[in-house]
């Protein structure tokens, strides 16, 4: 009985959003800056300081300088997003116009994608940044749904590591290790055989700035509460992550999918990270909590500890220098 009742929620929430949503003309675009001279310099400063430095970007794409490259998480800078007819659409818009787009970024040595969702492997999106410069690791069974362009798509099970080198930057180097989250990886109704991913990203410093503990990142895209990044407060003989970018909002009527904010909270202390972005609010509307409770709830469950919680702004560069 109770799951028929959280299921006839589910039902009504998105008949509401969605019979909204498609009385505006579904037209698929992918955003076009006017100016990104701004961003590119200030990237550009950020990545050449002593550190590691990220800016989220909407959703829950986030650009990181770590180890050396270029890293981004899930893009999406198309103005809507769902099952593409030519340039159609039939899905949800964004609240606001992406402030960035695919040329305002520089090209990325890597592009992390966490599942098949919509919202985050959004084909229109990848097609702007397909670059042969470019490394996307995706899900297990997702490789088919990446337009061509990119240098390799590569699957990566649960599990599994593999690192990332530039030969023409001398040291520059990521380790990506796969973890299995609490979701589901399927795009429609009829494929819910694909993967769907977190993952844990470990940068070696360089020699002189040893101590010998490396900069670790997860990008959890969707989970639900879960204690799978639990041993990720102690790996390899030191202690948590530096940033934890975690999803903190699509909860209501889903909290079987997505955290609520105190859940993440939760899964942020266990793991000791020593910082939170949250990500996945306030881009799209796909659930129906307020746009604002999400930060709210967070900020209040973290308590006198709220200043690991970075309130990010679309598009601000924040480095955090070696050892800090």
């Amino acid at each position: 009985m109770m799951k028929a009742r959280v299921w006839g929620r589910i039902a009504r929430s998105w008949s509401q959003r969605y019979s909204t949503e498609l009385r505006a003309a579904p037209l698929v675009r992918v955003s076009r800056s006017k100016d990104h001279r701004s961003f590119a310099a200030q990237w550009r400063d950020a990545a050449a300081q002593p550190g590691f430095s990220f800016a989220w970007l909407g959703h829950c794409s986030v650009l990181l300088r770590l180890g050396g490259l270029d890293i981004l998480t899930d893009p999406v800078f198309a103005e809507r997003i769902g099952v593409a007819v030519g340039p159609w659409a039939v899905g949800l818009r964004r609240r606001t116009p992406a402030l960035l787009a695919a040329c305002d970024l520089p090209t990325p040595d890597l592009i992390l994608l966490s599942h098949a969702h919509f919202d985050h492997l959004d084909q229109p999106t990848l097609r702007a940044l397909a670059s042969p410069d470019t490394v996307v690791i995706t899900a297990a069974r997702t490789a088919k749904l990446v337009p061509r362009g990119f240098a390799r798509v590569i699957e990566l099970p649960w599990d599994r590591q593999i690192t990332i080198e530039v030969p023409s930057r001398a040291g520059a180097a990521v380790r990506i290790s796969a973890i299995k989250p609490k979701h589901w990886g399927a795009r429609t109704v009829w494929d819910r055989h694909r993967g769907y991913n977190s993952y844990l990203l470990e940068a070696e410093p360089p020699a002189p700035l040893a101590p010998p503990a490396p900069t670790r990142v997860l990008f959890a895209g969707d989970t639900a509460f879960t204690h799978a990044f639990d041993p990720l407060a102690k790996l390899g003989g030191h202690t948590g992550v530096d940033l934890a970018i975690m999803g903190i909002a699509a909860y209501d009527p889903w909290e079987h999918a997505h955290a609520t904010p105190e859940q993440v909270w939760a899964m942020a202390t266990a793991m000791h990270a020593a910082r939170i972005l949250p990500v996945h609010h306030s881009t799209f509307k796909l659930s129906d909590e307020p746009p604002d409770e999400p930060m709210s709830r967070l900020l209040a469950a973290a308590g006198p500890s709220s200043d690991r919680v970075l309130d990010a702004h679309v598009g601000t560069i924040l480095t955090v220098p070696p050892n800090a």
